[in-house]
């Protein structure tokens, strides 16, 4: 890369740059397609592995090309997953996170004068990209091991590369990726791990591995989040979309929650049986299906599908939330597409488009067309529970560009099975009406909920943490919760739901509820409930429940809409699931009543410790979202 006026590096930068043996700039995705497998075997398959001392040759991931783009399967079924625990801090900047020295009792800087001595040892992939969406985010730049270049490409379609023979003004690092994947095993006994490394005018990240999840995706989320909190603005965790239904009525609703809650099936189309039908739910006692007939779905037109940016400068009024997506491509979860069929549309753009893409955890050959039902095994009989697409918004028609008003914003759950024989805290109804006090609870808590396919999590509830973006960033919770506390206030005209997935009570429903909940909305024009329709759900912290609900002729059993109604549940096996989920909550929400929390804030953790009423919580956020007349 020549030296010129409009691109200037910090030093660090430089001295890679000038050192290391060979680097291959990349301009464009197409490059960064072409280096993913430039040392390809005659079997066409490109071994991305490193020598590590007193081990061996260590095989990371294999890759190579396909029909549709670039395919990529890491030999460690441990790989194909973010480990939560994997973000580390190492600077003197106010954190409430891990800090490195405290892991691993040394001084982060000895690691990292190791690390830029190791990458400039290798030949090395660089590109420059933009941290963010244009109009906001950092100049940055990546580098990584040439032979890492299916990372690279990762990265380079989720935030863009800039075409350095382009530049029209000047282009300042303010932040940079460094890739050192041998690092897991010599200094992390093989474990993901992040870095972040803070300086007034510099943001470092170096990643210790090669799954995208936490060391590029959302360690360019991680930054960004660190651009707020500075700057008193959030980057939400949420798909958007606007839906239109067959009358032209239009709404725009994002869904936010921890991974694997449902972000990306929201701008996904019903899956549909081969009958046309919607497999509504299968009850797991008595094996009963229940199907309903809608004829026509609503026109999805994709806005954010991970990280919605909500900067003040871009807000159009203060009634409505105003988001912009900071992604150019989206890391889309495709496990629960198991067979042909499943998702027509979402399958034709990955096999036929001309748009190159990235495939993780499939099951493919050399030559072949990926298929996003063809899953990775991560042993015999056990498929893997998190194959990815990296899709180019580009690729996706009549994806919307701009920044949008948000009508409703819906928060989605993974709910576990709930039966009279196993209480859980699977007592969601098919979607539930939040007051913003009880929207702001379930953002702070954020649980992961039940079988989560994205992370490697232990049994049982744990949290996201606060925004459910917060195993990303770097800063103080307390800070977070306060932007997101005075983002619910500050526009009251924003509607909020609550979508389960996965399981209603005793009945395996998958994605169905948040699919029939984003049809029924839109389908109501932006009309919202009256008395008669929505009654306080039996559990507070479920705000309210549907009294009945119609679409297109067909009427959902009151089973679906409220739990204690099924037989295999009842009142008792209910109000046990509750406990559990209250705790949760408590436990949870404790370590937010420190100095500096919003008085708003500090009102709604201390009604849920004191069990308060849903009237309680709607006294304390005057607000237009819920209308009872």
């Amino acid at each position: 890369m020549k030296k010129t006026d409009k691109i200037i590096f910090p030093k660090v930068i430089e001295e890679i740059l000038s050192e290391c043996p060979e680097y291959v700039l990349a301009n464009n995705v197409e490059e960064l397609v072409e280096l993913s497998c430039a040392g390809a075997s005659d079997n066409g398959w490109h071994d991305v592995d490193y020598e590590i001392p007193g081990e061996g040759r260590y095989t990371e991931a294999r890759v190579c090309k396909v029909k549709n783009g670039v395919a990529a399967n890491y030999t460690e079924a441990y790989m194909r997953r973010r480990d939560p625990d994997s973000l580390l801090v190492a600077d003197d900047f106010p954190t409430d996170k891990e800090k490195f020295d405290e892991r691993f009792g040394y001084d982060f800087e000895e690691l990292r004068d190791e690390t830029v001595e190791w990458l400039k040892s290798q030949k090395l992939c660089v590109f420059l990209f933009k941290a963010g969406p244009k109009n906001l985010g950092n100049d940055a730049i990546a580098l990584a091991p040439a032979n890492a270049g299916f990372f690279a490409l990762g990265l380079g379609l989720l935030q863009g590369v800039v075409d350095t023979s382009k530049l029209e003004k000047e282009f300042k690092a303010g932040a940079a990726i460094f890739v050192a994947p041998p690092f897991r095993h010599t200094h992390f006994d093989g474990k993901q791990v992040v870095v972040h490394r803070r300086k007034n005018d510099f943001h470092e990240m170096f990643s210790y591995n090669l799954y995208p999840g936490p060391s590029a995706k959302k360690g360019v989320y991680g930054m960004l989040i660190n651009q707020g909190e500075f700057e008193e603005w959030v980057t939400l965790h949420c798909s958007t979309v606007q839906v239109i239904t067959p009358y032209d009525n239009k709404i725009n609703i994002s869904h936010e929650g921890a991974s694997g809650s449902g972000k990306s099936e929201m701008l996904e189309d019903m899956h549909r049986e081969r009958s046309g039908r919607l497999l509504l739910g299968r009850n797991t006692v008595t094996g009963e299906e229940r199907y309903i007939t809608l004829p026509q779905g609503c026109n999805l037109r994709p806005v954010t599908d991970d990280m919605a940016v909500t900067n003040p400068e871009i807000q159009k009024n203060r009634g409505k939330l105003t988001l912009q997506d900071a992604e150019n491509s989206w890391f889309m979860r495709v496990n629960h597409i198991e067979r042909y069929g499943t998702d027509p549309h979402l399958e034709e753009i990955s096999c036929m488009n001309r748009e190159p893409m990235l495939f993780l955890n499939l099951d493919v050959a050399p030559g072949s067309t990926a298929l996003i039902w063809e899953h990775i095994h991560d042993e015999p009989g056990k498929p893997c529970p998190n194959p990815r697409l990296v899709l180019p918004r580009k690729a996706v028609e009549e994806a919307i560009d701009e920044p949008v008003e948000v009508d409703i914003r819906s928060f989605g759950v993974r709910t576990p099975v709930c039966t009279k024989e196993n209480p859980t805290y699977g007592i969601f109804g098919l979607f539930h009406v939040l007051p913003p006090a009880l929207a702001w609870l379930w953002r702070l808590v954020s649980p992961r909920g039940a079988s989560n396919p994205s992370i490697i999590v232990s049994e049982g509830m744990s949290s996201e943490g606060v925004g459910s973006y917060w195993p990303f960033a770097t800063g103080k919770k307390i800070k977070q919760a306060n932007l997101l506390l005075k983002q619910i206030i500050e526009f009251p005209k924003v509607r909020y739901i609550l979508t389960p997935n996965q399981y209603i009570g005793a009945w395996k429903v998958g994605f169905m509820p948040q699919w029939i909940a984003r049809e029924y909305l839109a389908r109501r024009g932006g009309a919202w409930f009256t008395e008669k329709q929505i009654t306080p759900a039996r559990a507070p912290l479920l705000g309210y429940a549907i009294q009945k609900l119609m679409i297109e002729g067909n009427m959902l059993e009151k089973e679906f809409l409220r739990v204690e109604n099924q037989p295999e549940v009842g009142y008792e096996a209910y109000d046990k699931g509750y406990e559990m989920l209250s705790g949760f909550f408590k436990t949870q929400i404790k370590k937010f009543l420190e100095p500096g929390l919003l008085p708003e804030g500090k009102k709604i953790i201390e009604c849920c410790l004191s069990d308060g009423t849903l009237e309680d919580y709607c006294s304390i956020i005057d607000s237009e979202s819920i209308i009872i007349e």
